[in-house]
Parts: C-alpha cells; structure tokens; sequence
C-alpha cells in the first residue's frame, strides 16, 4: 500500500529532507528542521534510547531512499533484485537504476516540481520518449534518448511554472535540457559522483543480502 500521510512525516522519520514536496521544501520552513526528531509520542525521547543496531541502520537506510523516489516496497525490491545481477557495484547499479527512471528524469529535466509530480505528468500521458507518448514511469532511460512535455501539454500551468524554476537552476550533468522546448536528452548514464543524493547504498545491499 503506497503511503498517503503528510511528506513532512515521513522526512522526520529519516531525520532528513526528502523533497517530497518539491520546490516547496526549499522556500517553506521545513517540519524537520522545527521539530528534529521522529513522529509520534516517543520520537523526543529516542534519543535516550541504546545503541541503534546495524540492522536498525540499513533499515533506515533502505526506507529514506525507497521514500526519496516515491516507490513502494515491491517496486524497490524488484529494481534491487534485477541490478544484483548487473556487472559493477551493486549499490550503484541501483542508484543509477533509480536515477533513470521516466518519473525521475522528467523531475531531474525540471518539467515537475516534485517526482510525485513527474510521475503523475508521465501517467496522464503528457510526456514523450524519442517521439512516442509513454505511461510508464517505471520505464528505463538509456544514453541518447529524448525527452519532452508533450506538445498539446506545454501550457499546463505546472509544466509552465517548472520550467520557470528550471531557467534558475542547472539540471545534473548528465541531462541536457533545453527549457524553452520543455525538451531534453540523457546524454549518459550517470555514475555515484553525479548523482546528487546522500546515501549510504552499501547499507541497502546488505540488508537485502541478509
């Protein structure tokens, strides 16, 4: 079951912004930062709590990225399970796997504000691939391919706003995107150093390789 609460409770429950509300995060004084501690009656009093164990950290861990990309437990496990068996570094494989999904270039891009957002851009079939109108925003991006608002969507009041916000913010560098067209390119498969998110990946394959 996908989570429907508040975003700033799930950011307290990490003890770190996860832009979950996009844009917003950065203008608006965040609950994180009024009210350092986890939700609930007993998040105030976890500080005086034992050691956390190893596990409880790659729990944690594994939890604030799977929330970061908005994805269910299902879905993250199915990704994690399919880079295990990719040559390299797994806990990258799975960043990079992560990073080029649909949803989150079309955020990366600037087209959305928040990747809830992209995804619901991808959905509702305003978002085209090498030409073609594509729904799936689990669908996996390779070096090379296109991306843009599709023509009859680029007067969406959001798409328009995003695009505004692009024009004072430079996207990664491995995506060249050209804002006045709502148009842009994976140019290459990003690597850990391009990939601007504090993580410990590590953790996540050991929790999954128990």
């Amino acid at each position: 079951m996908r989570y429907t609460g508040p975003a700033c409770k799930l950011c307290r429950r990490e003890g770190t912004k996860l832009f979950l509300k996009g844009s917003r995060c950065l203008t608006e004084k965040c609950a994180v930062e009024r009210r350092a501690y986890a939700p609930g009656q007993h998040g105030q009093s976890a500080g005086r709590r034992r050691k956390t164990s190893e596990y409880a950290k790659q729990l944690r861990e594994k939890q604030k990225v799977k929330r970061l990309y908005g994805l269910s437990e299902r879905q993250f496990r199915n990704i994690f399970d399919r880079v295990r068996h990719e040559p390299g570094v797994t806990g990258e494989n799975l960043l990079v796997a992560l990073e080029t999904r649909l949803d989150n270039v079309v955020y990366r891009m600037g087209f959305a504000p928040s990747r809830k957002a992209a995804r619901q851009l991808v959905r509702h079939r305003h978002v085209q691939v090498n030409g073609q109108t594509l729904d799936v925003p689990s669908f996996r991006l390779h070096p090379q391919d296109e991306v843009q608002v599709a023509p009859v969507s680029k007067d969406l009041i959001s798409v328009r706003a995003s695009l505004e916000a692009l024009s004072r913010a430079a996207p990664v560098s491995w995506i060249a995107v050209d804002s006045e067209k709502a148009a842009g390119k994976v140019t290459e498969l990003p690597t850990r150093d391009t990939i601007p998110i504090i993580a410990q990946e590590q953790l996540i394959v050991e929790l999954y390789s128990k």
